[in-house]
């Protein structure tokens, strides 16, 4: 019998995921196509079959609602063990798309892994991207609108950013009654430990503030006057500035007019600031309707790189997640009272993020420090599988096993040499 080497086993997670043109996180646990887990996939299908990676891309624009936003959710099949599922989100009648899904977005990381294609073939790819380009526009066009009046990037669920349970979001939940969402029942936790995933707590508050605004027939300007999240964040400030970086290139090699895209780079690169909490000396998430910050050094504050941020400043603060943690960039300082080494954003360690981290090191000149960060991944994907996220401290995978988004990232990163990466 003959052992399937790890990136042989990549690329059998990625086609076993494959449900015709998108692919899912993982097998039973998350049955739909998920806005940036598809993007890492489409990132990890470029390394052995570049046709099915442009198709993931497609297809997620297939759902891209008449105001631009591409959804967090695709809901292509009906499956009525997930929950919420598409009658809880209720978009069908304001989305303008036969497409169902759901109401709020995702980290917009989409843009610079098909960059990253295109520049695979830029011959087989123009045809692609041109069909895409103004799609793309739209997507980041509408976080500008109606998630960029601060200056940085809010979210306004949550989910919306990707790290769902992180502590960024403890004092702006709090505040949220959650008395009423009435009964019912998760499938997270009946797949994986209950004790890795967000409490009952976090979970009735992401219905209430997804209820209040399907309540509100998704109107994106009631959501942000009178809803009850707004959270300025620097997942999605620092992932939509790399993404109109990597747009205004795209748009540069097709010829188009980028002069709106340069304008939302600047203005990004002044919101940024505004994340800047000097209490603790770290890019920090800012409750919008307080106007205080979360008081948290988290893994997203690393991401400053990856948008073309080099800020010296946060390199004690990395220096530091890697010395509290053998298993490369925690997502919470090990430090923090609210850490938690095996509860989802608490505390583990995604190969997902830490692949950003280390792309942006990378990109900054910071060699050494991104090939720890590629190392550490490796190590945890040699000894773990392609498990949705690992313990910082002692390496056990947690979460599903055969993940889409861990599976891409050993392909296109993790198991580069970094002369070819």
């Amino acid at each position: 019998m003959t052992t399937l080497s790890l990136s042989d086993q990549a690329i059998a997670i990625l086609r076993g995921n494959d449900r015709g043109g998108y692919t899912v996180p993982t097998e039973g646990l998350y049955p739909y196509q998920w806005n940036w887990d598809s993007a890492f996939a489409a990132y990890g299908f470029a390394e052995f079959d570049l046709p099915r990676a442009w198709q993931e891309i497609e297809t997620l624009f297939s759902g891209q609602w008449q105001n631009g936003m591409v959804p967090h959710i695709l809901f292509h099949q009906k499956d009525d063990g997930y929950f919420p599922g598409p009658d809880v989100w209720g978009t069908d009648k304001c989305s303008g798309n036969a497409v169902s899904s759901s109401g709020i977005s995702q980290p917009p990381v989409a843009a610079t892994f098909t960059r990253a294609l295109f520049e695979k073939d830029i011959a087989f790819g123009k045809e692609k991207l041109e069909a895409l380009f103004d799609k793309f526009v739209a997507w980041h066009g509408w976080f500008m609108r109606h998630r960029g009046e601060s200056g940085a990037i809010c979210v306004t669920h949550p989910w919306e950013s990707g790290r769902d349970n992180a502590a960024d979001w403890d004092a702006a939940m709090a505040n949220v009654d959650a008395s009423n969402v009435g009964d019912y029942t998760r499938r997270d936790t009946s797949h994986v430990n209950p004790e890795m995933r967000p409490t009952k707590r976090d979970y009735d508050v992401y219905l209430a503030i997804l209820y209040f605004a399907r309540d509100n027939g998704w109107d994106e300007q009631r959501i942000l006057d009178d809803g009850l999240f707004r959270v300025a964040d620097p997942t999605l400030t620092f992932t939509l500035l790399r993404a109109n970086r990597d747009l205004k290139w795209m748009g540069e090699q097709l010829g188009r007019d980028v002069s709106e895209i340069d304008g939302w780079i600047v203005a990004l690169e002044e919101g940024v600031k505004s994340l800047w909490n000097e209490d603790i000396g770290c890019y920090d998430a800012k409750d919008l309707r307080t106007g205080l910050f979360a008081g948290n050094v988290t893994s997203a504050a690393f991401l400053c790189w990856y948008a073309g941020i080099d800020d010296k400043r946060m390199l004690p603060h990395l220096e530091r997640f890697l010395i509290a943690s053998p298993h490369a960039v925690a997502s919470l300082d090990p430090t923090s009272p609210h850490y938690n080494p095996k509860r989802y954003w608490r505390g583990p360690v995604w190969v997902i993020v830490n692949t950003l981290i280390g792309i942006g090191l990378e990109d900054a000149g910071y060699r050494s420090e991104a090939e720890r960060i590629r190392s550490d991944c490796a190590r945890l994907i040699e000894g773990g599988g392609f498990a949705e996220y690992f313990d910082p401290e002692d390496g056990t995978p947690a979460g599903g096993g055969v993940f889409t988004w861990t599976a891409a990232s050993w392909l296109a990163w993790v198991s580069k040499d970094p002369k070819e990466a």
